[in-house]
C-alpha cells in the first residue's frame, strides 16, 4: 500500500506513519520541515497555507491519503481536489466536536453537525473540522473516510494532557484529584486510532466513524493509579470536591487536564457512541498500557513533552496548586 500523510511528524500523523511503516507500506510524508520525519518514510516539503505550497504534490499516486489538518477548511479542499484523480481513498482525521459543543451525550455518527463550508478560512475548531469533512467528501465522495476522534492520548502527544498527569505524579506527594474517584473517562490511544484507520482505509470503508473507547474505559482513580505504578512515585491522591477546584481558580480541562465537572460538557466528551467503529473492529488497549508507553516515550525525550505550535501548556501552576492543596486539606477533613 502506498500511503501519503499530510503531516506525519507529530502525534496522530506520527502514529499513522509508524504503524504503516511497520506494516511494510510505502509511506510518504508531506510537511513543512519543522520536525524530523519518521525513519523509512519518503519526504515531500510544502506549506499548504502558502501560494504554490502544494507544488511537491503535483505528481505521484497513492492508495490512501491521510490528512490531520485542523485549520482553515480550504486547505483540505485544495489538497483533496489536487489528489482526487491520483489517490484511492482520503482518510480525514476529524473530531466528534463536529456535532457542536457541547456534543450531545450518546451522539452517534448520524447526530446533527454544525454548519460549515469547504471554502472557509479560519474558523472555530468544530466548524473548521466539519469544513474539512465537507472538502474531503466533495473531492472523494464515498471514497472519503471521516475519522471522528474523541480525546486522543498516548506516545507523541503534543497537547500535554497525559504527560501533565505523569510528570505531576512523578514528583510525588499529595496530589489533589477531583471527586468522584469512579468518574468515567473515555478516550482513544493514538496507536489504536492509527491502526483502525489504516485497516479501514485498506478495506475501503467510507463515511464517518466515531473513534473512541466505550464509556468508562477507565476512571479518574484508574488513571491516577496507573500513573503511580509506572512512575514508581510515592504520590497519593487527595480526593477533593469539584467545587474546591473551582473556588481555587482551577479551570476544568485546561487547569486540570482531562477533568470536567458533571454536566453537559462532561457527558458529551465522556459518554459518546462509537459502536459503529467497534463493530468494524476497533479495539482499545487498557489504560495501563497507554500510560506506561507514554511514560517511556516521555522519558526518552528528556521528560519534557513537546507542545503543538502556539498551544499553551496545560495544568495549574505551583501557586495555584499550593492554594488548592491548602483548601483541599480542609475540604478533605470536613
Amino acid at each position: 500500500m502506498r500511503l501519503l500523510i499530510l503531516g506525519g511528524t507529530e502525534f496522530v500523523g506520527r502514529a499513522l506513519a509508524e504503524d504503516a511503516l511497520a506494516r511494510g507500506w510505502e509511506v510518504t510524508v508531506f510537511h513543512r520541515g519543522r520536525h524530523p520525519a519518521p525513519g523509512g518514510a519518503g519526504v515531500l516539503h510544502g506549506d499548504r497555507t502558502a501560494e504554490g505550497g502544494l507544488a511537491a504534490l503535483a505528481h505521484g499516486e497513492w492508495d490512501v491519503v491521510a490528512d490531520t489538518w485542523s485549520g482553515a477548511p480550504r486547505a483540505v479542499r485544495d489538497t483533496a481536489r489536487l489528489l482526487a484523480g491520483r489517490a484511492g481513498r482520503y482518510a480525514y482525521v476529524s473530531t466528534r466536536s463536529v456535532h457542536g459543543e457541547p456534543v450531545p451525550a450518546g451522539a452517534a455518527e448520524d447526530a446533527p453537525v454544525v454548519e460549515s463550508s469547504p471554502d472557509a478560512g479560519d474558523m472555530p475548531y468544530p466548524q473548521a473540522k466539519r469544513g474539512g469533512e465537507l472538502a474531503a467528501l466533495d473531492a472523494f465522495g464515498d471514497r472519503a473516510l471521516l475519522l471522528r476522534a474523541g480525546v486522543v492520548l498516548g506516545p507523541w502527544e503534543n497537547v500535554g494532557r497525559l504527560p501533565w498527569w505523569l510528570l505531576r505524579v512523578a514528583r510525588g506527594g499529595p496530589v489533589p484529584v477531583p471527586e468522584p474517584r469512579d468518574a468515567g473517562l473515555q478516550y482513544i490511544d493514538v496507536r489504536d486510532l492509527a491502526s483502525w484507520s489504516l485497516d479501514a482505509a485498506a478495506r475501503g470503508l467510507g463515511g464517518p466513524y466515531n473513534l473512541i473507547s466505550r464509556p468508562r474505559h477507565t476512571t479518574m482513580e484508574g488513571l491516577f493509579d496507573a500513573c503511580v505504578r509506572v512512575t514508581g512515585s510515592d504520590a497519593e491522591p487527595l480526593w477533593t470536591p469539584p467545587g474546591t477546584f473551582l473556588s481555587a481558580g482551577v479551570e476544568p480541562w485546561t487547569g486540570l487536564p482531562l477533568w470536567l465537572p458533571d454536566g453537559p460538557v462532561r457527558e458529551g466528551i465522556y459518554e459518546g457512541n462509537a459502536e459503529l467503529a467497534h463493530a468494524a473492529g476497533l479495539r482499545c488497549r487498557p489504560v495501563e498500557e497507554t500510560v506506561a508507553d507514554t511514560w517511556a516515550w516521555l522519558r526518552s525525550v528528556g521528560g519534557r513533552a513537546p507542545l503543538r505550535d502556539g498551544l499553551p501548556g496545560p495544568g495549574m501552576g505551583e501557586e495555584t496548586e499550593a492554594r488548592l492543596l491548602a483548601a483541599a486539606g480542609g475540604a478533605a477533613g470536613e
